[in-house]
Order: C-alpha cells, then structure tokens, then sequence
C-alpha cells in the first residue's frame, strides 16, 4: 500500500482530476467550524490513484507541524476554498497525531498511529470516535486492506464532488523486443582428394631372331648392300592431366517466418462505486452526464 503525493502520481492532477482547481492552499477548518487549523499542503493517493490523506499544515495551530487527514473525515467546499476536517475537532487530538515529514516513508506502523487516534480521539473529548470495522485483534501489516476503515477513507459525492473514482481495467498489450540474432556466413574447408587415370605409354621392341637359313651361302647377285636404310615407327604415350575446377554445390535462402501464439493472463480488477446515503425520503436524480 505504499503511498504517492499526488503529483508524483499525476503531474497534471489539477486538469485531470480537480478541473483546473487545486487542493492544495485550501483553508482547513476543524469539524464544520469556522476555527482555522491551517491550510492543505499536500494529498496522498494509493497505487491505483485512490486518495487516501490531506497532508495539514497546522502552523495557526502548532507551529511547524504537518498532520494526516483520512480522506474520509474530511468535506470539501470548493467555491469557498475551504475543507471541514470533520475527523479533526480540536488541538488537543492535532497534538497526538505523529508528524508527517514528507522525507521519511511512510509505512504500515505510522499510518496505525494515525488512524488509531481517528478511532479513538481519547483527550479530543469534542470529538466522536469514527465507526470502524477494524480491531486491532482482527488484521495486521499482511492483511490490512484500507476497506476494514471505510469511514476514514471512502468518498462520497457530498464531500467530494470533484474527486474522481477510479476503477481497474486489464489492458492487455505487447512488446516488441529482440531475443537474438543468427548470423549465416560462409567458411572454406579443405580436403585432400585422390584421382586415378590409367595412362598407356607405346615402347619399340626390336627382337634380333637367327633365321632358318642361317649359314647358306648367297650368291653375290642376291646380296644386296645398301646404305641409309631406315626403318620408322612413331611412339606415343599418354600423360595424366588431373586439375580441380569450381561448381556450385548448392544454394542456401535465408528468410524469417512468424509464429504466433495467445498469452492468457488473468488479474483481480477494482472499482470504485459511490456510496449514496439519504435521511428520509428526498428525491435523488442519479445519472451520468
């Protein structure tokens, strides 16, 4: 439950919730009096925009002094500029109040303190003890809900007509946002291949026989001596011509595809509905504008 002042909550909190007025400077009176305690010097709101304190500067009353007022004890007259702190009657029970000093949190154990003297005023004799749900046997700091002290907190279109009611919506949005990246290159890898080619080489054999009529004699006629003679065989052979050369191999497409999918999410919503109270039969005109 912690707690903001309203312009941290709402930088534009005079057009957006007060119509172009402002609270704050508002003279605060005690009960419905005309005895000034001082002035609003701030207003505390919840997590979800709710008012849930006055910030009193009791400087015509204790000087120096900064005070809690419950939203619910008070009644705001916005022509005159005014708020009738009805929960805060008298100086005696302003004494008892804890200081508030905007430097420090405030947490569970001081905003106790403060509605415990709205519960029970004790020397404020003036002043009536504020109904309550809430008994100090009944809740503690993990399940204390500002609901248990309705009257000390609630609003109404009485006291509060410029004060706006807030309700929860589920607002269900997307983010866009990156996850990673895939880089695809290419690299060279090296091998060693092995390539077989028969080759034929041609040779001259030349075989030196004895012929059968080896050792006859021949007559001179027959012999015939010549010079020059030249016998020519051309000789071939093959030699292996392994080389590489380059193809393509294959080829790669590189694209995106989406996938989608529904994300489910589930959450409690709250809603502020006013509290109308009437004392005998007055006729009301309820309606929205």
């Amino acid at each position: 439950m912690a707690l903001q002042r309203i312009a941290e909550f709402e930088p534009n909190y005079k057009e957006e919730i007060f119509a172009g007025d402002d609270i704050k400077g508002f003279d605060v009176y005690a009960g419905d009096s005309d005895e000034k305690v001082g002035t609003v010097y701030d207003a505390l709101v919840d997590e979800t925009g709710r008012f849930r304190y006055l910030v009193v500067d009791t400087g015509i009353w204790i000087f120096g002094k900064k005070v809690l007022l419950p939203i619910g004890s008070a009644r705001f007259d916005y022509g005159a500029h005014r708020v009738y702190a009805t929960g805060l009657r008298s100086k005696a029970q302003a004494e008892q109040l804890p200081a508030y000093n905007e430097l420090e949190p405030l947490d569970y154990d001081r905003e106790e303190q403060v509605r415990g003297i709205y519960r029970n005023p004790g020397t404020a004799a003036a002043a009536a003890p504020v109904a309550s749900t809430a008994t100090p046997a009944s809740y503690d700091r993990s399940n204390y809900s500002y609901d248990m002290d309705r009257p000390l907190y609630e609003t109404n279109e009485q006291n509060h007509q410029n004060l706006k009611l807030y309700e929860e919506r589920l607002i269900a949005n997307k983010n866009r946002a990156k996850t990673g990246e895939v880089a695809v290159g290419k690299r060279v890898e090296t091998e060693t291949a092995r390539a077989s080619v028969p080759i034929e080489k041609e040779r001259v054999v030349i075989e030196r026989v004895t012929p059968v009529e080896a050792g006859r004699v021949v007559s001179v006629g027959d012999a015939d001596f010549q010079s020059g003679e030249v016998a020519r065989i051309e000789v071939y052979e093959e030699t292996a011509d392994i080389h590489k050369e380059a193809y393509v191999r294959e080829e790669v497409n590189v694209r995106k595809e989406v996938v989608r999918s529904t994300v489910d999410g589930e959450e409690t919503l709250r809603r502020e509905e006013l509290d109308i109270q009437t004392d005998g039969t007055p006729v009301v005109d309820n309606k929205t504008i």
